[in-house]
């Protein structure tokens, strides 16, 4: 990829980090064939102390292959998954793609109506879902009807001593290699789909630039659109992570968590297809549960750990609680939120790693930027562009202005990890991309002389109050330094033609909380446009499934309260 553009943080990379990645070629199953290869007993899943090795993994991704082949699916054909983390999500996530299908991720607690609308825009029409979602799909109404329904039980995957412990009722294995079968609830059994042959290894495999995954947006501006992603998207931001971290290397026994979901962008290329691609042990957490992770470290503690900001806050509480320790947890890398100082300093006290922030979003596939995993790593920054990722600084209001160094402007990005458009929606993709191919993330930055980057706001997420543009994160820190305040989001809300600034606020004591006088001490710190007009006391604040505030959920809530 040939690069023009100044990337002034290219002097501010960790040692051993290169400028730019190779160009991407083959596929995505490569990864875990390539890994099968080379480190054939090396272990590449753990689920409850259950361990699956690169080899075992391999035949039954190619099992699973023929399968779905079985059923129907061909190339181009979309795949939903709706799936918490567990094996069967690794080897149905490879199978489809090895067919050339298009991966489509679900988080498997969506209600009906956001599942429903999922698959109305995608069309799929097989699925591989957990048997607790099973009931969902089936009752999707005709015109979203889907062909064939595969089910996975979860507990399938687990050890049978962690079976009997739960309490769970534990079927014989079948080790009928016969004919797909289907359940009398009309699916398709997970353990009858991988009883059958491999796949043949002369069964066209997909190219480069075919589209692999369908992800959704986190939907947190507006309804959730379907980024559509390449095997040259996630194959370049797989290898962009390796080289960030040149302290990791294939096969020297690196263990990766997933307590991120996979169906979400940022646990799938750093689980799902980063973990393959360095032949790491990549240990399953179907959800987020701080004892089960504190036993996993205990066993084995974790080379490389991606989380938020909360998780790792709950882990060094809960660990300080059993007292358990967290030595060598080598590097965290942690998104989706501002990663602040009390959570740094004694994380990296307790690890004796590094733990750094980096950001991205679903369109790019989703990792943009990180801070460098040594001591150059800096607080309050998102980090610098990986290898081969272009970035600039333009004016909001006239994007044919770049701006310079410090100054604030929409981010603006260009590199192998950016998507091609969303599914279906022309509209929405010319939208966001600008007529000489950069991509609007929609994020208002400031990039400092050393090329770190700094986030100010989301531009679509700008309250225009008189005339006057209020960033809600800078009110919102503003609030969070008055002791009243534990937690807090800040929204516009219309009222007579203009937006008001109203802040949702999470009281440290809500007997003795006082809005008006929390808005008073707000004059002294903020102009008097950014202050809020109201202040609504709530319970809890809605976020995604890796805890980012949901600001248009918190909108529409004060809207119909």
């Amino acid at each position: 990829m040939s690069i023009d553009t100044p990337r002034p943080w290219l002097a501010s990379y960790a040692s051993g980090v290169p400028h730019d990645i190779e160009p991407m070629t083959g596929s995505l199953p490569d990864l875990v064939e390539q890994s099968a290869r080379r480190f054939p007993k090396a272990v590449a899943l753990e689920f409850f102390t259950r361990e699956t090795t690169y080899a075992e993994l391999e035949d039954q991704i190619a099992r699973a292959a023929n399968g779905l082949r079985k059923l129907g699916v061909t190339k181009g054909d979309r795949v939903a998954l709706v799936l918490p983390n567990c094996p069967q999500h690794v080897v149905a996530f490879y199978a489809v793609l090895r067919l050339g299908g298009i991966v489509v991720e679900h988080n498997p607690l969506y209600t009906p109506r956001e599942l429903r609308h999922q698959f109305e825009d995608h069309g799929a029409t097989v699925a591989i879902a957990w048997d607790k979602s099973v009931a969902t799909l089936q009752d999707f109404p005709k015109d979203v009807a889907l062909d064939a329904i595969v089910s996975v039980d979860l507990t399938r995957a687990m050890p049978r001593s962690t079976r009997l412990a739960l309490a769970l009722p534990v079927a014989k294995a079948r080790e009928s290699r016969a004919k797909l079968t289907t359940s009398v609830s009309g699916t398709t059994r997970w353990d009858d789909l991988v009883s059958t042959r491999k796949l043949s290894k002369r069964h066209p495999r997909p190219e480069t630039d075919d589209v692999a995954l369908i992800q959704y947006t986190s939907g947190t501006t507006g309804t959730p659109k379907g980024a559509v992603l390449t095997h040259r998207n996630l194959l370049a931001n797989a290898a962009q992570a390796r080289a960030w971290i040149p302290q990791i290397s294939a096969g020297d026994g690196s263990v990766v968590h997933a307590v991120l979901p996979m169906f979400h962008a940022y646990g799938l290329t750093l689980c799902l297809t980063f973990a393959m691609s360095i032949a790491g042990r990549l240990v399953l957490f179907p959800a987020f549960d701080p004892a089960l992770v504190l036993k996993a470290i205990k066993k084995r503690p974790p080379t490389f750990l991606p989380a938020v900001p909360p998780i790792y806050a709950r882990l060094q509480h809960a660990a300080d609680s059993a007292k358990v320790s967290l030595a060598g947890i080598d590097i965290g890398i942690s998104g989706a939120m501002p990663l602040s100082q009390d959570v740094i300093e004694p994380w990296e006290a307790r690890t004796g790693g590094y733990l750094v922030e980096g950001y991205g979003l679903s369109e790019c596939s989703p990792v943009l930027m990180a801070n460098p995993v040594s001591d150059a790593r800096r607080l309050g920054v998102i980090g610098l562009p990986l290898p081969s990722t272009e970035c600039r600084v333009v004016d909001p209001d006239d994007e044919s202005r770049v701006l310079g160094t410090d100054e604030s402007g929409e981010l603006q990005v260009r590199g192998p990890q950016v998507f091609g458009g969303y599914w279906g929606k022309a509209e929405a993709t010319d939208e966001v991309f600008t007529s000489d191919g950069w991509f609007r993330t929609g994020d208002i930055v400031a990039i400092d002389a050393d090329g770190f980057v700094r986030i100010v706001d989301r531009l679509k997420e700008l309250i225009i109050t008189g005339g006057f543009n209020v960033a809600p994160s800078e009110v919102e820190d503003t609030l969070l330094k008055h002791p009243s305040v534990k937690e807090v989001a800040v929204v516009g809300i219309v009222q007579s033609g203009n937006e008001q600034v109203v802040a949702a606020v999470i009281p440290t004591d809500p007997a003795t909380f006082d809005a008006e006088a929390l808005r008073a001490w707000s004059r002294d710190h903020l102009a008097a446009y950014k202050v809020p007009r109201r202040v609504v006391v709530v319970e809890d604040l809605p976020r995604s499934m890796i805890g980012k505030v949901l600001r248009r959920k918190v909108r529409d809530a004060i809207l119909h309260d």
